[in-house]
Formats: structure tokens, C-alpha cells, sequence
């Protein structure tokens, strides 16, 4: 066994630059926000710095943390986010916003079950698959098993409806079964499966068919279903080259719906213009180039699978988020990770990265 390392300052340092600029571009997205069902800028940003803080305690938190110590608990772990996630139905306890079902009142705040999901469900599929090694490749052991993981965790999604989570979750959990050694001609069928049921979704699902749509014909309803894809490209195309300037957005103001949501990558663009953009951009890309490096010197099959997988899924739904903005995705509702609004998704990214972290400090181990 080679010593204990220190947590890796690359990727420590890349989430920090992230956060930072990310709580900035925030603060000026949050003056958008002012006036609309009573906000105040000043509640806003400092309620997103309390976030950011206990975020990186519990980040100091985790990456002291062992991250074995996490596998005899990957049944509980996933299990309690499956039932926390199926509570949102439960009359009184879920609570409901924009016609969708994705949160608990616990009475003093909120809390977004399906957070806990992506990383209850990323620990139990890396424990489940590492051990099930050459079985894995056995459809009876390994690609049904998986279906049935993945299946229970997309109908409680599908329900809430939360397509967008449902997509990070998939990124993350076939990302577990390739780095496990899951077999390409099941992953194949795989991607079959998933064409077909994003088929059957659009047929049942109106909302599904609206989106769909909209991304295939964004001019047909510019007043209506289109609005907040044509807002954000007006977003985007009004910031040039380097952009009209810090807090300088117009579109935040009455036109961008959700600007400290999922809107927030347009009006950064629409104030820092291409450079900014390609800035986040690589930003995310070198966070998972980097961290995928770094977990490819993990000798432990569980470690390097874990780690591997958290960073493909913080990076895909970063991913999501700009897509879905750019109009290269349909819109999903995803929120830009590290830096919109959205205390339990913030709370999560940061446990994720101080596992990460505490799996990096291990990157020369012999199994």
C-alpha cells in the first residue's frame, strides 16, 4: 500500500475558480430576479453564499472522508434516495412548483430528493458492478440487473416528471457500466432501448412532444413554448465578442425566464460574449479531462470506477445545462452546476467533488 497523497490541487483548484466566478455571474443574475414575486437582491446572493459555505465544508468533509467507507452502504444509500424520491407524491409532503413534483417540504426549506438519487444510485452501481467483475458481461448478471436499477430510478423521475435529472442520471449510470467492463453490444441495445422509450415518452407525455418540438421548430411558437430558447440565443448573440460588460445583461430583465436557473449560462454569455462562454467551456472540460486523468492512476477497480463517474456526471449535467441553452438540446430545466441557484443541487455537486478529491489522494494505490 503506497501512502495516502493529498488531495489533487488541480481539480480543487479548477471547482473554486468555478464557484467563484460562478457566485459573481449569479450576484449580476440575481438583479434580474428583483421584483419578481417579492425577491430581494440582497436575500438572493447572500442566501447562495451560506450555500457556497456549508457546500465547502461538506466538501472538506468528504474528502477526508474514505471512500470505501462509502461501499458497505451502497444498498442503504441508494435505497433511502429511491424512498426519499418516491415521497414527492405523498400528499403534504411533496411540494409542487411549475406542474412538476420534485421536492419535500421539510417545513423550514425545501429538499430535491433526485439530487440524492444521482449519487446514492453512481455509489451503488460502482460497488455493484466492480464486484460483479467478468459476470458483468453475462446479460443475466449484468445487463438486466442494470435495466432494472436504471428502471426503477427513470419511472420515479418520469412521474415527477424531472427529464432532465433522468438524463444526468443515465450519463452517469452507462458510464458505470463501460467503466466496469459492461460489454459494447449491450450497450448497444442499451442505446436502442433508451431511442424507444424516448419515443413511447414523447407520445404519452404532451410537455415531452411541446419540447421536442421546440427544439426541431424554435420560430413556430416565439410568444409561447418558444420564447425561452429565442430569449436565450438573443442572449447569447448580443454578447459578441467579449461581451457588454459585468451586470450590463438586458435580457435578464422581464425577458430570460429562471435567470439564476437554468438560464444563467445565457446572461453570462450575453455579459462576458464568446470569450466568457468558451471560458466556462473549458473550464468544465479540463475539470473532467483532468479528473479522468487523475482516476485512471486509481488501482482500485471501485475508486477509479466511482470517481470516474461523478465527474462524467457533474460535467454532463453542466453540458446539459449549456446545450439546452445553445439550442443544441431540447430545453431540460437542468440547473448549470457550481453556479445557478439551487441550494440542494449546489449542496450535492460539492459532496460529489469532496469524494472525488478523497479518491484522488489515492491515485498511486495498490489494490
Amino acid at each position: 500500500m503506497i501512502k495516502q497523497k493529498k488531495a489533487d490541487r488541480i481539480l480543487l483548484g479548477i471547482v473554486f475558480i468555478l464557484i467563484t466566478v460562478g457566485f459573481f455571474i449569479f450576484a449580476s443574475a440575481s438583479l434580474g430576479e428583483v421584483g419578481r414575486d417579492g425577491n430581494n437582491f440582497n436575500t438572493l446572493v447572500f442566501k447562495q453564499l451560506a450555500i457556497l459555505l456549508v457546500g465547502i465544508v461538506l466538501m472538506s468533509v468528504t474528502s477526508k472522508f474514505p471512500y470505501k467507507d462509502w461501499r458497505p452502504y451502497a444498498i442503504a444509500l441508494f435505497g433511502t434516495s429511491l424512498l426519499l424520491t418516491a415521497l414527492v407524491f405523498v400528499p403534504k409532503i411533496g411540494f409542487s412548483a411549475g406542474g412538476a413534483k420534485r421536492w419535500l417540504n421539510l417545513g423550514f426549506t425545501t429538499f430535491q430528493p433526485s439530487e440524492f438519487l444521482k449519487l446514492g444510485m453512481v455509489i451503488y452501481l460502482a460497488a455493484w458492478a466492480t464486484a460483479q467483475k467478468d459476470k458483468l458481461k453475462d446479460w443475466r448478471h449484468g445487463l438486466l440487473p442494470f435495466l432494472g436499477f436504471l428502471g426503477i430510478a427513470s419511472v420515479l423521475l418520469f412521474k415527477q416528471p424531472d427529464m432532465g435529472t433522468l438524463m444526468v442520471i443515465c450519463s452517469s449510470s452507462l458510464a458505470v457500466f463501460i467503466l466496469a467492463g459492461g460489454p459494447w453490444k449491450h450497450l448497444i441495445l442499451i442505446g436502442l432501448l433508451g431511442i424507444l422509450a424516448l419515443g413511447v415518452v414523447t407520445y404519452v407525455r404532451p410537455y415531452a412532444r411541446d419540447r421536442i418540438t421546440t427544439f426541431l421548430n424554435p420560430q413556430q411558437d416565439l410568444k409561447g413554448k418558444g420564447w425561452q430558447i429565442n430569449q436565450s440565443l438573443i442572449a447569447i448573440g448580443a454578447g459578441g465578442v467579449v461581451g457588454r460588460g459585468f451586470g450590463q445583461s438586458m435580457q435578464k430583465f422581464t425577458f430570460l425566464p429562471e435567470p439564476i436557473g437554468d438560464s444563467i449560462f445565457a446572461i453570462a454569455s450575453e455579459e462576458f460574449g464568446f470569450a466568457g462562454s468558451i471560458t466556462i467551456l473549458l473550464l468544465f472540460l479540463i475539470f473532467a479531462l483532468w479528473g479522468l486523468k487523475v482516476m485512471t492512476q486509481v488501482a482500485d477497480p471501485f475508486g477509479r470506477t466511482l470517481g470516474a463517474s461523478l465527474i462524467i456526471m457533474i460535467t454532463a449535467q453542466a453540458f446539459i445545462n449549456i446545450g439546452a441553452m445553445l439550442g443544441v438540446i431540447p430545453l431540460t430545466g437542468v440547473p448549470l452546476v457550481f453556479i445557478s441557484h439551487g441550494g440542494t443541487a449546489m449542496l450535492f455537486a460539492l459532496i460529489e467533488v469532496g469524494i472525488i478529491l478523497n479518491i484522488s489522494r489515492f491515485k498511486t494505490e495498490r489494490a
